[in-house]
């Protein structure tokens, strides 16, 4: 309960605050954006796959043969890598974190102060405006037209007026007037807290990438333990060659482990959101770069995205009969007495002063639905808004043919007026004049949206404000569709989901746009099959921002909107777009490409390992046989193709692509693998110089595949290739013996390898023609 004795224009002396946090009353930190160090380290070492690698490491010790141990070297330094720079991602999204955390207003000491989050404590008197998020549960104690909604909380979209007396939530928006709020509850104990902060509304964007993946790694968790059982027990059996089928066997599982795989694309994540972070943009959710790489439209707000929003009066026009001092006073009158600090009121503050005796009675703040706001001042009734909402239909064809063609200018026009009453709508609504509002086009934004239409990014603009207005900035912005617009104000309250898809596929430019219509919108798009982001900085955009598949606020922008943000553009600069979009497209093509490399592996060692159990042969591999191998076809190449520019248009269809190529060569592995086996008892071979033979093939197909995810090919990427290339030749022609390879400078064997890596590359090329393009490709693998 609220301690009654405390004065609003007061608050809590220093002395109270320190007495509160001594017992334990304030709030809580805000639960951090990135996992902490020791978290991070447990993650990627405590791993299914590593403790595999791990048991099976025991395992082979047991054999006496250490050198099968080196792969077990390869997983540790992956697991280091992968940890350092996910912890280096950290610190630098945690420093941007920081700059980007809301802050509270709170009277202290009769001073207002702004102060962390988390050093709220109870009684604390916080003061709230327009685009608050509200932090803490509380009572109103003094209040100016506060509206607040409480959608996120209770699923009730409209807003809800609050009187002094009336119980605040912590976790809703203030989406109209001004209040001061004694804090009833801090912590835990608050009503979003008990809710799991569900207030944050986050619209749980899962990654298409990520979960693939993860079904992957589920179905191997099932598979790979049996198969190794069964592998281990019929070699047993058949042979009695304890060593023999302990190394075998570990070499097919190791075969079946996408390690590098998850560990690449976790840290891709990570190194991307620290790139991010670098270029002044915080993430909020890794899952939110993947989403943006697949985005396909992004609706903007007119305001601060094609426009500076450094707004200024440009010219006031009375109306016949009034003068223009009748005009500023009465603008210049609503907003001192509202106390407002959007950018249209700092506009009108900073071309007006105001009278500082003016005695007011009654105020109605702006709010997004309403799209006018007013004030009783001595006596009289007066009134700012837009004239469509404020007078409708009902002026005279002069005057709105003088506003729209100030809206044809690119102006926006307020209507400055008096009332009967002031209520919603208003009562006999009088004209004094229109006040011109200009705002200037970011220098940038014409080469801005020629990128992302060059990139294949359609750009709408979803605005509050007159639609000619919006269409005329977007003219100027050279915005595709900007000749046509539609006004939202003549759309039915009962339009259907239809109705708004009909919308979007004509028109590109939307104006007097209520938050509910923008979510409407949004909705459409995505119906229609679109990716959509949302750019926006007021609490009008919350509902559209929560909608969208990645939403993007502004920092300088609304508490509320930065809140619920998949991205904070932390210097509120459209432009920054640009580098977010390619950042996102190149971790996401990338881990798509060296997928099929990683998969590869799994998928052949699953299919010999299934194979051998029912033949009366030992699988045809040792650890210490692939090890080079791996790190040479793909462990190698895979960290440099991660970390190269590839901006392509993200579709999706991840598993596709990936089986397209992966599956052929899979398939190449297997029947070499097989055909060699064959060999083995038709030429009376060694074990050894069957496994050299077979490592020697499983490289050559990796360096096919790598042929193929590595296109458009460059001078770095040939040079990665030729040097690759060599480092295979070395380790099977001159440093077999570390490796347990054979010799293979010998010419009955030539015989045998030669042919059959000649052949690999156009064999893999049929199998990937056929089998990848005619027929793997046309499977949904959802």
């Amino acid at each position: 309960m609220a301690e009654q004795n405390i004065l609003p224009d007061q608050g809590l002396s220093t002395k109270q605050v320190e007495e509160r946090f001594a017992a334990g009353q304030h709030n809580l930190p805000l639960k951090p954006l990135t996992r902490s160090i020791s978290q991070i380290i447990k993650v990627n070492t405590f791993t299914l796959f590593n403790l595999v690698n791990v048991v099976l490491g025991a395992l082979i010790v047991t054999t006496g043969s250490y050198k099968n141990l080196l792969f077990l070297g390869v997983a540790i330094i992956n697991t280091a890598i992968g940890t350092i720079q996910e912890i280096q991602a950290k610190h630098q999204i945690d420093k941007m974190s920081i700059l980007a955390a809301a802050r509270a207003i709170v009277i202290r000491d009769g001073k207002t102060q702004k102060i962390e989050l988390e050093q709220l404590v109870m009684d604390d008197m916080v003061h709230l405006k327009r685009g608050d998020q509200i932090p803490v549960d509380g009572v109103v104690v003094a209040t100016n037209g506060l509206e607040s909604d409480e959608s996120p909380l209770t699923g009730e979209s409209r807003p809800i007026t609050k009187k002094v007396g009336d119980k605040l939530l912590s976790g809703a928006f203030i989406v109209s007037g001004q209040a001061t709020m004694q804090v009833t509850a801090v912590g835990a104990a608050t009503f979003a807290a008990k809710l799991a902060l569900a207030a944050k509304a986050e619209k749980g964007s899962k990654s298409q990438l990520l979960a693939t993946i993860n079904r992957i790694i589920r179905v191997l968790t099932y598979v790979l333990i049996p198969i190794g059982a069964i592998l281990f027990t019929v070699s047993m059996i058949r042979r009695g060659n304890y060593n023999r089928a302990i190394l075998t066997t570990s070499a097919a599982m190791i075969g079946m482990i996408p390690e590098g795989l998850v560990l690449l694309t976790n840290v891709a994540l990570a190194v991307s959101a620290r790139n991010l972070a670098v270029k002044r943009v915080l993430v909020r959710a890794l899952p939110a770069i993947e989403a943006l790489a697949r985005v396909d439209t992004i609706c903007l707000d007119k305001t601060g995205t094609i426009t500076s929003g450094k707004l200024k009066v440009a010219e006031t026009l009375p109306m016949i009969g009034q003068t223009e001092a009748t005009v500023t006073k009465a603008a210049a009158a609503i907003v001192y007495a509202l106390n407002d600090d959007n950018e249209t009121a700092m506009a009108i503050k900073a071309a007006f002063q105001n009278d500082t005796n003016q005695q007011v009675t009654q105020t109605m703040p702006f709010s997004s639905a309403r799209k006018w706001s007013g004030a009783v001042v001595d006596g009289q009734v007066l009134f700012m808004g837009a004239p469509q909402f404020t007078f409708g239909d009902q002026l005279p064809t002069p005057i709105a043919n003088q506003i729209k063609d100030a809206a044809a200018k690119g102006y926006r026009v307020l209507a400055i007026g008096t009332a009967t009453k002031l209520v919603h709508p208003l009562v006999n609504p009088q004209l004094l004049g229109l006040i011109l509002i200009t705002d200037k086009l970011r220098p940038t934004a014409i080469n801005t949206f020629d990128f992302f239409k060059t990139q294949g990014v359609a750009l709408k603009v979803i605005s509050g404000d007159d639609p000619i207005t919006v269409a005329n900035i977007a003219k100027q912005a050279r915005l595709e569709g900007a000749d046509q617009s539609v006004d939202m104000s003549t759309i039915a309250d009962n339009a259907t989901a239809k109705d708004y898809q009909t919308l979007v596929k004509r028109y590109n430019v939307f104006g007097r746009v209520t938050p509910e219509q923008k979510k409407s919108l949004i909705m459409a798009y995505q119906a229609l099959g679109h990716t959509v982001a949302m750019t926006g900085d007021g609490v009008n955009d919350v509902l559209a921002l929560r909608q969208s598949d990645c939403s993007i606020a502004m920092a300088s922008g609304a508490d509320a909107a930065s809140s619920i943000a998949d991205f904070v553009l932390l210097d509120s600069n459209f432009d920054a777009m640009t580098g977010v979009l390619n950042e996102g497209r190149r971790v996401i093509n990338n881990i798509e490409r060296v997928a099929s490399m990683y998969l590869v592996k799994t998928m052949y060692s699953v299919i010999l390992a299934t194979i051998f159990v029912f033949l009366p042969l030992d699988y045809p591999i040792v650890p210490i046989n692939l090890t080079p191998v791996s790190a040479i076809g793909v462990a190698i190449p895979s960290f440099f193709l991660t970390l190269e520019p590839n901006f392509e248009r993200v579709t999706g269809q991840f598993m596709q692509k990936v089986m397209t190529i992966a599956a052929p060569a899979a398939i190449s592995v297997v029947i070499y693998t097989l055909l060699l086996t064959w060999m083995e008892s038709f030429f009376h071979l060694s074990f050894e110089s069957t496994s050299s033979m077979v490592a020697m093939l499983i490289g050559t197909i990796s360096l096919n595949v790598l042929l193929v995810v590595a296109r458009p090919f460059n001078r770095l990427k040939v040079g990665l290739l030729g040097g690759l290339s060599i480092a295979l030749f070395l380790v099977f022609f001159v440093f077999s013996s570390i490796f347990s390879l054979v010799n293979l400078w010998q010419w009955q064997l030539a015989l045998i390898y030669l042919p059959l890596m000649i052949s690999a590359v156009p064999f893999y090329l049929l199998i990937q023609e056929f089998l990848g393009r005619r027929v793997l490709s046309k499977i949904n693998w959802r």
